[in-house]
């Protein structure tokens, strides 16, 4: 008895390329003292929305829409 896997969408392929190409690259890291440039908050402006990042009083990072 033979069986065979289903085929994946040409949609599926394409994540699935989109994701080992991510994967290859190295992630980017950056200091928040360096992104935060001294101050407390900053906006980060995305898809059409603007994001508030902040360090809170116990130095922890929140990111809010």
């Amino acid at each position: 008895m033979m069986t065979t896997t289903p085929a994946l969408p040409a949609a599926a392929h394409s994540v699935t390329a989109a994701a080992a190409t991510q994967a290859a690259k190295p992630v980017k890291r950056v200091s928040s003292a360096g992104l935060m440039d001294g101050g407390r908050e900053l906006e980060i402006e995305h898809g059409g929305r603007v994001y508030r990042l902040r360090i809170t009083q116990l130095n922890k990072l929140i990111l809010t829409a």
